[in-house]
């Protein structure tokens, strides 16, 4: 699979390294995103350890979902758990609720409703985590991560899925180093691709289900998938907000132009 860091079983295991960045290329082993690391076996464990040599793995879930699914000990590396979000941030939701949610033998359908009723799930989610002052305590923090990572040393960040609060780091790690939108979209929806068999399952699960079909695509979105429509409304909302992603960058996370230097001697090539 493109961009595989070859973990057995840990879903969208992936890097960045290897994409364009104007006349240079992002260096392989260092940049790291995954879903949650609960299941990871010990060869995973053994990978991250002696090939990749990680030092920092980085954890944007809910403290929920660290306590039903805890990151396993990884050898020489340190956990920063960095919440994006949590269910207080979310008027109607609570540890319970968001628990419910999260179980896979609860109702999810009945779940995913409820999401969206409260606007857990909106296709503006990613520009609200961006905007909120949790989210931007979690970006900070991992960019500061990044601008003091050792040399020849892996950092690996992850939620449950690896797609949205990790794409969001992703996008924005991708546009510090100075890639064009092309290719954070590009590195954004592989996630359909390694979750391909999943999402066509759920697709043939709606098309005969009772579903209203306006909801078909956001029960698509929960079950792994992801769509430009969400990446799109990030860019526009911090482009409202900031005048450009760089401007968020700046005045909301501190990583100007400075720092940025910093990032592209660090993982460009």
């Amino acid at each position: 699979m493109e961009h595989s860091i070859g973990l057995s079983h840990v879903g969208n295991a992936r890097e960045l390294g290897g994409y364009a960045v104007g006349g240079k290329t992002v260096r392989s082993g260092l940049l790291l995103r995954a879903a949650d690391l609960a299941e990871a076996a010990a060869e995973d464990l053994e990978r991250l350890e002696k090939t990749y040599h990680v030092a920092a793995v980085v954890d944007f879930r809910m403290s929920v979902e660290r306590a039903l699914r805890p990151d396993p000990v990884l050898p020489g590396a340190e956990n920063h758990p960095l919440p994006v979000m949590e269910p207080v941030d979310y008027e109607g939701f609570d540890d319970e609720a968001m628990a419910a949610f999260l179980d896979p033998n609860g109702d999810r359908l009945a779940m995913m409703k409820q999401s969206v009723e409260l606007g857990l799930l909106s296709n503006t989610l990613y520009a609200d985590f961006l905007r909120s002052e949790r989210g931007k305590a979690a970006y900070r923090a991992f960019f500061r991560l990044l601008l003091d990572l050792p040399e020849n040393r892996a950092i690996l960040w992850h939620c449950t899925d690896g797609k949205d609060r990790t794409g969001l780091a992703a996008m924005l790690l991708l546009t510090a180093l100075g890639a064009s939108w092309e290719t954070v979209m590009e590195d954004y929806l592989l996630t359909n691709v390694w979750n391909e068999k999943k999402l066509a399952a759920t697709r043939a699960w709606v098309e005969h289900s009772a579903l209203e079909p306006e909801l078909w695509e956001m029960v698509i979105f929960g079950a792994g998938g992801v769509a430009e429509i969400y990446m799109n409304n990030a860019r526009k909302a911090l482009e409202e907000d900031y005048g450009s992603v760089e401007g968020y960058l700046a005045q909301a996370l501190g990583v100007g132009e400075s720092e940025r230097a910093i990032l592209k001697e660090k993982f460009l090539i």
